[in-house]
């Protein structure tokens, strides 16, 4: 009666399977599909579904993760809908219903923040390697921005792959961006493709790993990984130090007066003249227009909806629609 579809992001083989299935049984059963990036509405239509699919995209992993983006195509059926709901809260999960637009309002963000990333560290190897602005952009998210992952190591934990496969998947909806990137796809051509391995460990991607803890930078020009024990003090001194009202993500997340220290950090930084406070106020001020596009463009119904996303499904300590950066 009821079937969590959860395969790799591939619109075609989705619709092979399903149809398959729905061929196959007696009962037209509803299809939950865990698909973080392709239009229900798309799944629907080439499976012949008839209404009887949505979108209920687990975050990962789903057994810790609170967050279920809940999306339903015009031709969803309503009790499929209101069944949804219902699974949801005996679940224990906190749903956020997205619009049906690729890639939603979890990816919809991500990845759009991914490229920022991408693009601002390209920006730095006019007069730097790449490795070394890799690291360097990855430190800016993680530590001024005040995020659990920068950037870099967030796409490692996805997989190099998967981002590059939603992105295409993502970009023939979207006629006022590119949503691709050539360093992506240099980089799966050469292997370095990060993501898991069964015992959840994390893969070599971007950044190198020991014990959970990235190491080393990949150098595609040399396609091996250098230290970060290498460079680490030049970019450092580079970026400048952070403001004295600092605190780790572990520190700010659950504190009690957590929005008392963000306003004080994020006051200090954008005081701040150094390159890395620059970095961040750039890199806060493009999340920003990020989520506040999702709600221009109906991807998500309200600025709560985008905040709640990135709050429970990636652990950010804040929104990125807020008032640190205008």
């Amino acid at each position: 009666n009821l079937i969590f579809e959860a395969i790799i992001e591939n619109p075609e083989l989705k619709v092979k399977l399903l149809s398959q299935i729905d061929k196959n049984s007696t009962k037209k059963p509803w299809v939950f599909t865990n698909t973080s990036s392709i239009p229900i509405h798309q799944l629907d239509v080439q499976a012949d579904l008839g209404g009887r699919i949505l979108g209920f995209h687990f975050y990962n992993p789903p057994a810790v993760q609170k967050l279920v983006e809940l999306i339903e195509a015009e031709t969803t059926g309503k009790e499929a809908v209101e069944f949804a709901h219902a699974y949801a809260k005996k679940l224990r999960k906190v749903i956020v219903p997205s619009n049906d637009f690729a890639g939603f309002i979890g990816n919809g963000h991500f990845m759009r923040d991914g490229l920022h990333g991408i693009a601002q560290a390209e920006a730095l190897t006019k007069d730097m390697p790449l490795h070394e602005a890799i690291y360097m952009m990855n430190k800016v998210s993680r530590d001024f921005l005040i995020r659990p992952m920068g950037i870099f190591q967030l796409m490692d934990y996805v997989g190099i792959d998967v981002c590059q496969y939603i992105m295409s998947v993502m970009n023939p909806h979207v006629n006022d961006e590119d949503l691709h990137s050539d360093l992506l796809d240099r980089l799966i051509s050469l292997g370095v493709k990060g993501g898991q391995y069964a015992d959840a460990s994390q893969k070599d991607g971007f950044l190198k790993y020991e014990k959970g803890r990235p190491v080393g930078v990949y150098n595609p020009e040399m396609n091996e990984y250098v230290a970060i024990s290498e460079f680490r003090e030049k970019c450092d001194g580079r970026l400048g130090d952070l403001p004295k009202s600092g605190l780790p993500w572990k520190a700010v997340i659950g504190n009690p007066k957590k929005g008392e220290v963000l306003e004080k950090f994020f006051k200090e930084l954008n005081s701040m003249d150094t390159e890395g406070a620059q970095l961040a106020q750039n890199y806060g001020q493009r999340s920003l227009e990020i989520g506040k596009k999702l709600v221009a463009d109906n991807v998500a119904r309200s600025e709560e909806d985008v905040n709640t996303v990135l709050l429970t499904g990636f652990y950010h300590a804040y929104g990125p629609i807020n008032d640190y950066f205008k």
